[in-house]
């Protein structure tokens, strides 16, 4: 089932879209990624999702990635005697340890790390920055604060501080308790919220293993500041930008989206473009036009991936929601203009056989008209390689390994198939060749190009190309 077009889709499974007609009809409809929101929902929950995915794998027949996200460190503020109070400019208002109710003069914070981190000046923001409070003064116990903007604040409101290292571990408890599910349902990748710096990855990576592919996920300003350090570690990225509109001016969102989705293809690492892209569509069966055209932005830019979070999780529309993102893509795929953008993007390629074989690639099936390149991989470097460079043909993806199949699904343009391993060089060339007329994607007479490595089997050894003619 080959998509008409490059760009992926996620789609996050909730109360609206868990079940194993409705994971069906979000598949046909587009996706070629279910998320898992560990933010919602209890571990027998997400055990049945994962169950569902995967015996709808087995019939359809395709490879289908599976994302964990964990939730992340999330600060929030206690409960109110009221349940919410009003805050005027220019108030003094406490934040503090007492964990009693609170009122228009305090409120409970059961984040000590805070206490340790903030200082005068610093501002700290609730309720997704609605709420913009300025720090007076800090002690053990109690930060006082001046009110910046005011408005109503209510229980267990979000707290983000933009620009502060707060002295805390990117894994909380409840993370821990959700990556064992994870691992033990051996997901495909795993996101990390709220990163602040790459030992942030170090340390997970070494808890997952080389197996499970890493995300991370760009929502506070100081993980833009490490960006190349961070994807470094990475195995693929995520621009999560609700928490980072709220930490950082919304003008600055549009140009830091664009930056990291151009440093994600020099680094050969899939990124994702998430959090609002059809917003309205949680109770509309159809978009603004405004969200139509970040989409379509997200799109020009060269993202490998879209996410959709609460529209198709909790929404009253999610099937539509995916049909028209792809709708979308489409048309922007088909633009002149999109080919030519792409192209005026060119990457940086490093000094191996690899690179140039993938960027020979690209160039060659401009020259001969192939309808297709196809890359043998067993860790699927050789198939991203061949996707940064954003040929103008699908690539197909074969690999021995299961894992790596499905990771590829996430992967600008690549078609993924589950494939057992030719023997030869020569064994490859016909089982391309056999494999592109099963998958529609050729006639006779038409050529395809094939990327392999020799000796065969051996990760990172890419240094053939063939031109083949279909019989």
């Amino acid at each position: 089932m080959l998509r008409n077009r490059n760009t992926k889709i996620i789609a996050t499974l909730g109360p609206s879209s868990s079940s194993p007609s409705m994971i069906h009809s979000l598949f046909m409809a587009g996706a070629d990624i279910f998320r898992l929101n560990f933010s919602h929902g209890t571990h027998n929950e997400q055990r049945k999702k994962v169950y569902h995915i995967r015996q709808y794998e087995k019939r359809v027949g395709r490879p289908i990635a599976i994302l964990g996200d964990l939730q992340g460190p999330k600060f929030r503020i206690g409960k109110f005697s009221n349940s919410h109070v009003i805050l005027k400019n220019g108030q003094r208002f406490n934040l503090d340890l007492n964990n009693l109710p609170g009122n228009h003069n305090r409120v409970f914070l059961p984040h000590p790390e805070i206490f340790k981190s903030v200082k005068p000046q610093t501002n700290i923001l609730i309720d997704d920055g609605k709420i913009q409070l300025s720090v007076n003064k800090v002690s053990s116990n109690q930060i006082e604060t001046e009110v910046i903007n005011g408005g109503k604040i209510s229980n267990h409101k979000g707290v983000n501080i933009p620009k502060v290292f707060i002295k805390t571990s990117s894994l909380t408890e409840k993370d821990k308790k959700d990556l064992e599910l994870c691992l033990d349902l051996s997901l495909d990748y795993i996101a990390l919220s709220f990163i602040q710096k790459p030992q942030d990855i170090i340390m997970l990576k070494k808890i997952v293993g080389k197996d499970t592919a890493i995300m991370s996920k760009f929502e506070k300003p100081l993980a833009i500041e490490r960006m190349d350090e961070i994807l470094k570690h990475s195995d693929a990225a995520m621009v999560a930008r609700g928490d980072l509109g709220v930490e950082m001016p919304p003008e600055e969102v549009p140009i830091i989206q664009k930056k990291i989705v151009q440093k994600c293809r020099d680094f050969g690492k899939p990124v994702v473009v998430a959090t609002q892209m059809l917003d309205s569509m949680i109770n509309s069966p159809s978009p603004t036009r405004a969200e139509a055209s970040d989409v379509a932005s997200a799109v020009f830019d060269g993202a490998d991936c879209l996410m959709l979070s609460a529209e198709t999780a909790a929404g009253n529309f999610p099937v539509f929601s995916v049909e028209i993102m792809d709708r979308i893509i489409r048309n922007v795929e088909n633009d002149i203009s999109y080919r030519q953008l792409l192209n005026s993007k060119p990457v940086k390629l490093e000094e191996t056989t690899s690179d140039a074989i993938s960027a020979a690639a690209s160039q060659v099936v401009n020259i001969v008209a192939a309808k297709a390149i196809f890359t043998y991989t067993r860790s699927g470097k050789t198939a991203i390689r061949a996707a940064r460079e954003r040929p103008s043909v699908p690539i197909i993806g074969l690999s021995p390994e299961r894992l790596t199949s499905r990771q590829l699904a996430l992967v600008w343009g690549v078609h993924t198939i589950h494939a057992l391993e030719p023997k030869s060089f020569s064994g490859m060339i016909e089982n391309a060749c056999e494999l592109s007329k099963k998958e529609k994607i050729v006639k006779k007479g038409d050529y395809v190009v094939i990327t392999a490595g020799a000796p065969i089997g051996i990760t990172g050894s890419t240094n053939n190309l063939r031109i083949a003619q279909i019989n």
